[in-house]
């Protein structure tokens, strides 16, 4: 089946670094330009809003897979309109910075939106009882909303959150391949494809950034495909925790010490620990190059195994963030420089 899709995934790679190209020029002609100041981890004017290329690449691509009746046409409307919802806010606060609560309204919304196209589609093994069933709607549109905004968070240095993207949705994709064989795993490898050609222009040192309209979209798919998978019973509920648990756990860290502190939570900064390692290091491309190791040598094997052995899943969770909350710890993790 894998040799089969490899043109289309080609395509995918190939028309997002394209993309990514043209949209470089228009970010230069229209200046959409990310200015460094005593917050940013960059040191030279940089465009930024490239993950248009990303959004356009995978929404067609979502849209194509919907309308051939090979994922659920209700999953595909769901992933499409409020992923596009997510990345039309996050484009424009990449042009003039809307407010926080504009930004979280849109993302909630886009939550809503999700679980309203699951109820239709007739494929969610909803928990039984009115109490427990709105709690899971509840919990899952938190989740999603968490997710587009902890995205958003993590983007702060070159290649990471495309490298996050790559790594993430080959894993996913992978583990439901081998496991379910959910056609899930079709949106996975070409969020992973187009990500991967989006990294062509962002690795370091990045030519152009992706922006609140890719970070935000990115990761509004995740969380969204988090709630399909587990809710359709193709994937055990400790799957994604594990697959993203070096940006759940940064960003966590990170928000729990600022708020502890009083800081304002949705104010720029340099606390986060991929932050503090890029500092002490002084390059980005050997900090991302280190999640993508953790991502595919300590974090994809436990989540197969939490896939294969539901039982052991909770384990594996807590296997999987123990070390990196001793590694966020000691990287002070929302903690000054």
């Amino acid at each position: 089946m894998i040799p089969s899709i490899v043109p289309s995934l080609t395509a995918a790679f190939l028309g997002a670094c394209a993309l990514t190209a043209w949209m470089r020029r228009v970010a230069v002609r229209h200046s959409l330009i990310d200015v460094p100041n005593r917050r940013s981890s960059h040191a030279t004017p940089t465009p930024r809003a490239g993950g248009v290329s990303i959004v356009a690449v995978v929404s067609l691509a979502t849209a194509i897979l919907g309308y051939r009746g090979t994922i659920s046409p209700w999953t595909a409307v769901a992933l499409l309109f409020g992923g596009l919802a997510v990345a039309l806010v996050g484009f424009i606060d990449d042009r003039r910075h809307l407010s926080a609560a504009v930004r979280l309204g849109v993302h909630v919304a886009a939550g809503i939106w999700v679980m309203i196209c699951l109820s239709r589609s007739g494929s969610m093994d909803w928990p039984v009882g009115e109490t427990a069933r709105l709690a899971f709607i509840a919990a899952s549109v938190l989740w999603i909303a968490w997710n587009t905004n902890l995205y958003n968070f993590m983007d702060g240095i070159d290649g990471l959150a495309a490298s996050q993207a790559v790594t993430v949705g080959a894993g996913a994709g992978a583990v439901l391949l081998a496991t379910t064989g959910s056609s899930l795993w079709l949106v996975l490898f070409t969020i992973a494809a187009a990500s991967l050609g989006f990294l062509v222009w962002n690795w370091s040192p990045a030519r152009i950034f992706m922006g609140d309209v890719g970070s935000g979209f990115l990761g509004f798919l995740f969380g969204s495909i988090a709630v399909i998978s587990t809710g359709t019973g193709s994937l055990s509920i400790w799957v994604w925790p594990i697959l993203m648990a070096v940006f759940l756990v940064d960003t966590t860290v990170t928000l729990l010490r600022r708020w502890a502190r009083r800081e304002r939570i949705t104010e720029a900064h340099r606390t986060h620990a991929y932050q503090h390692a890029a500092i002490r290091l002084r390059r980005h491309d050997t900090v991302t190059l280190a999640v993508v190791g953790i991502n595919l040598g300590w974090l994809l094997p436990l989540a197969f195994l939490a896939a294969s052995t539901p039982g052991l899943g909770l384990p594996a969770l807590l296997l999987a963030v123990a070390p990196l909350l001793g590694l966020a710890v000691w990287l002070r993790a929302g903690v000054k420089a």
